[in-house]
């Protein structure tokens, strides 16, 4: 079994995970985007001509997730017990933080999936908010946390 991407030919392939042990992978992580005063007041009070901003793109987030394998060429097609995605919206700095949580039962983790979700959620912010504001900016996608699986657990800023 190899443990890279790599094959013994120097070729991309997908990694073999047959022989690794089922446990339950959770996966958590964050971005943030940045919009003007209108576009962020459009969301607030909920009076944005396309609809309601945050829950669209609490659902375009959830099926990014489901939708990894499709778009990440070497991930595999996992079977996801849940999405999670919250919003917190900070008015002092006009940023919309996004938070997903995916969690699985399988061979292989689930980080990448939670850093879709997130990155789609934010680009659906975007797109049902560029009419007030082609300016916004997407950032710090990233990584928060991550348990199970053979390589441990990983928290954001704890060296552990």
């Amino acid at each position: 079994m190899s443990n890279n991407h790599i094959n013994e030919s120097g070729n991309l392939h997908m990694i073999d995970v047959s022989d690794k042990q089922i446990t339950t992978r959770v996966a958590k992580a964050s971005g943030t985007i940045t919009l003007n005063d209108d576009a962020l007041s459009s969301i607030v009070k909920l009076n944005n001509k396309k609809g309601d901003v945050l829950n669209a793109a609490r659902l375009a987030g959830i099926h990014a997730a489901k939708q990894t394998f499709s778009l990440i060429p070497l991930a595999h097609n996992v079977s996801l017990n849940s999405v999670d995605i919250d919003f917190e919206i900070d008015e002092n700095t006009n940023e919309i933080l996004s938070i997903a949580q995916v969690k699985s039962e399988g061979k292989t983790g689930v980080e990448i999936e939670a850093m879709v979700s997130v990155q789609i959620s934010l680009m659906t912010i975007y797109d049902m908010c560029k009419y007030l504001d082609k300016g916004m900016e997407i950032n710090k996608v990233r990584l928060l946390s991550k348990t199970g699986g053979k390589s441990g657990n990983y928290i954001r800023g704890n060296s552990a």
